[in-house]
């Protein structure tokens, strides 16, 4: 009589939706800061940021080269398991706004343009805040920046592999440091490397800060 008294109250229960919270288990590596779940085909957006700026340095250590306080990125989540785990997202849109863009190096006289190339791109961030940004296969991750100059307009195109980042709760960010491009083509005054150096944040959905679980 104890084990049916159980089961219909356990029955019970169910049916007017009183039964236990989901564990730890089920919440997903991806949602926002009030708690929701950032769904299959959320859009994720960042801007620099406050108060920082995206180099192109020529040298990991070296401050010559591009600086620009506007830049944003649009990503578009395509799978956001349990954690821990690992959500992806399509890379559609990495804009720099070259208003706000200088340059410190010697005969160059401005930034007319920065493009990202070949999108959409993978984007991956792991339940321990690696972000990994892979182009598709037989592509590369690619730049090309237009330079104004004494002599007219160069146009630099770099490109790398991949890239590698770090997503941080505390800030809700997603920064990149030292990011290794190459130059593929472009003249003397496109130097051999560009170290690409970012910070986004707040990374959010709809205007609500994003937390990686």
């Amino acid at each position: 009589m104890r084990t049916r008294t159980l089961l219909t109250f356990t029955a019970a229960v169910a049916a007017l939706g009183l039964a236990a919270p989901a564990s730890a288990a089920d919440t997903p590596v991806l949602t926002t800061t009030d708690g929701a779940a950032v769904a299959v085909g959320d859009v994720l957006d960042a801007s620099l940021a406050s108060g920082t700026a995206a180099t192109f340095y020529s040298s990991a250590t070296g401050t010559s080269g591009i600086s620009c306080t506007k830049s944003a990125f649009s990503a578009t989540v395509t799978d956001n398991p349990a954690a821990p785990g690992t959500a992806t997202e399509s890379l559609t849109s990495h804009s720099f706004d070259t208003t706000g863009c200088t340059t410190n190096v010697v005969g160059v006289l401005g930034v007319s343009g920065i493009t990202v190339d070949n999108l959409p791109y993978t984007t991956s961030v792991t339940s321990g805040g690696t972000v990994s940004v892979t182009p598709a296969a037989g592509s590369t991750v690619q730049s090309t920046v237009k330079l104004r100059t004494l002599l007219g307009s160069v146009t630099c195109v770099y490109q790398a592999p991949g890239l590698t980042g770090t997503a941080s709760n505390a800030d809700n960010s997603i920064a990149f440091t030292n990011q290794q491009f190459t130059k593929v083509s472009g003249s003397s005054l496109c130097f051999a490397n560009a170290f690409f150096t970012a910070k986004y944040a707040p990374v959010n959905k709809g205007g609500v800060a994003v937390n990686v679980n």
